[in-house]
């Protein structure tokens, strides 16, 4: 599948977009409101950034306890459920006078279920589209998240010079109740990929069999560590630029929108494997001049031109679905989305202590140099292991689960 239009000729596959263009409006500027609400009413970069980048922290238990379930129940009513639930947690990081323990309280709730979103939205994804088409279905949903973040970020920040921080909240509360109803009318209600019930054991013994191989391995840590300390850099924002960071933001939603088309679109299937790394360096790379304190223009050029660089994360999802069986592919795309996220929170955390100590252009760039050297690092490693064969998983992990047939374009 290479044209958009036979891409959105597959049926459910708008409305899949439609409900998560919602969520991640949602997102976006409850996010830049939680973090303004923080950041101005106790002045710490280090809050700042944990209350925006928290949930994703989070989503490292969830992905620990909660995983199996993204294989093992409906996916319409798992994102229905999702997002109610971010409905609900976001009406009350509004309420007046709620304590600062309590919003990061809410925030953890809320990452805890939101590990389940990723892996259940790559799977069924991955049932609506054929196998050709998941490359160029998932650009044009990262797109879409480049889009929304880009206009999420844009509104939200000038919401917040008319309103305030609670209202905005509220507003997205709003958002992820329409974004439920979306997914709820517009999606056909599927079985679950997989059999038996979601548990902690089914969760552990599924993430050990995709950990046990060495290709798989360098896929996850190329998805998650580089992306994680940039991500660490971005959170630093609102610290680095108060009265620009929804145009940071918005700037870097712009430069992963431009590269997830290309790469989805333009690139060849065959070139693809070989950008994995170019990539990767490009996204922290521009960073490294954060070092200069440059001013807000200069910095959007660089967030734009670094943010490029996110389509890396196409490059390794294709190959890791090319070594994970399809009845395991929620689960295996789920561990991916809160690995990776729980690498940004990670990153958020050590980005928002440095600045604490140092300052947030200072942290950035230290943020930026070990993205490089673990991108380079997972190079050398990935050369050393290039002639040993993809390991497959036991028999028992496919044969334990049903298989389902993805649905063919028309």
């Amino acid at each position: 599948m290479r044209s958009y239009r036979s891409l959105f000729a597959t049926p459910e596959f708008t409305p899949f977009l439609l409900g998560f263009a919602a969520f991640a409006a949602a997102r976006t500027i409850g996010g830049l409101a939680l973090g303004t609400l923080v950041f101005r009413a106790t002045g710490s970069p280090l809050l700042a950034a944990v209350s925006m980048f928290g949930p994703q922290l989070a989503q490292l238990l969830g992905a620990a306890f909660l995983l199996s379930a993204a294989d093992r129940l409906p996916p319409r009513a798992i994102l229905s459920s999702l997002a109610l639930t971010f409905a609900a947690g976001t009406a009350v990081l509004a309420l007046p006078g709620l304590p600062v323990w309590a919003v990061f309280a809410v925030v953890l709730l809320q990452g805890l279920v939101a590990s389940l979103g990723g892996g259940v939205r790559g799977g069924l994804l991955n049932e609506i589209l054929s196998k050709d088409g998941y490359v160029l279905g998932r650009s044009v949903y990262n797109m879409l998240w480049g889009l929304t973040q880009v206009t999420g970020f844009a509104t939200g920040g000038a919401l917040l010079a008319l309103l305030s921080p609670r209202t905005c909240l509220l507003l997205a509360a709003a958002l992820y109740a329409l974004s439920a109803l979306v997914t709820r009318i517009g999606l056909t209600a599927r079985p679950p990929r997989a059999s038996g019930r979601p548990s902690v054991s089914a969760t552990w013994r599924t993430n050990a069999m995709l950990w046990s191989s060495r290709h798989r391995r360098l896929t996850y840590l190329g998805l998650w560590v580089p992306n994680g300390l940039v991500v660490g850099s971005d959170s630093l924002y609102v610290s680095y630029a108060p009265e620009a960071a929804g145009m940071l933001y918005a700037c870097g939603a712009l430069g992963m929108f431009l590269g997830d088309m290309a790469v989805g679109r333009l690139v060849p299937p065959a070139v693809r494997p070989r950008l994995a790394t170019p990539l990767r360096l490009l996204l922290a790379a521009p960073y490294l001049f954060f070092v200069l304190q440059p001013g807000v223009a200069l910095s959007a050029v660089a967030v734009t031109v670094a943010s490029v660089g996110f389509a890396a994360s196409l490059v390794l999802q294709e190959r890791l679905i090319s070594l994970t069986p399809d009845a395991l592919t929620g689960q295996a795309l789920g561990l991916h989305a809160t690995g990776m996220t729980a690498l940004q929170g990670i990153g958020a955390v050590l980005a928002g202590t440095m600045a604490q100590l140092t300052s947030p252009a200072t942290a950035m760039t230290l943020m930026a140099a070990g993205s490089v050297a673990v991108t380079l690092t997972l190079a050398v490693l990935g050369r050393q292991g290039q002639d040993d064969g993809p390991t497959p998983l036991p028999v028992s992990a496919t044969t334990a689960t049903r298989s389902t047939a993805r649905r063919s374009l028309p």
